[in-house]
């Protein structure tokens, strides 16, 4: 119980400031999608601006994932379990992390190889005239998956320990 509580707290925590970090994101990725428009319109257009946008897109989203679901910001079917008793809720989530954690486990197996392969191989880089080098985004990929994997772990380890001791420590940020 001691070693779960410590790991929900070292997890959330690092989430939670990775998260709060992650939220200015969407403004470095406004102001690239800006420089883009004004460089269409009244310039030559960057070439570069476009598939930057799309990277820092990817790193807004995957490392910014592990905070939305920490905060309950996940898409579910509310349809049924917004019904379902705090009890009923926390058994709900036992079973179907199971799911998720499969799928993250074959996203970051998946990923691992991606980015293995872009290392292996000459360092693979986009096939766009602008030709940024893949690794960083699949790195970024890797460990964004890695760190939801970890949050899925700690809101499980939330869920036990309501079942066990009907202390809510889902909320505890």
């Amino acid at each position: 119980m001691k070693a779960m509580r410590k790991y929900i707290a070292i997890v959330d925590g690092f989430n939670y400031g990775l998260g709060r970090i992650m939220m200015y994101g969407i403004f470095v990725l406004m102001g690239i999608l800006l420089w883009s428009s004004y460089n269409k319109t009244f310039a030559s257009p960057q070439i570069w601006t476009l598939e930057m946008a799309q990277f820092v897109m990817v790193g807004y989203y995957i490392l910014g994932g592990p905070y939305a679901l920490q905060m309950g910001a996940n898409v579910r079917m509310d349809l049924f379990y917004a019904e379902l008793s705090p009890r009923k809720k926390a058994w709900t989530d036992c079973i179907t992390v199971l799911f998720l954690f499969f799928y993250l486990g074959v996203l970051l197996w998946g990923g691992i190889e991606s980015t293995m392969y872009s290392f292996k191989y000459g360092w693979e880089r986009s096939p766009t005239a602008w030709r940024p080098y893949m690794w960083p985004v699949k790195v970024t990929m890797c460990i964004g998956i890695f760190l939801m994997l970890l949050q899925a772990l700690s809101e499980f380890f939330k869920d036990i320990l309501f079942l066990k001791s009907n202390e809510d420590t889902r909320d505890a940020l």
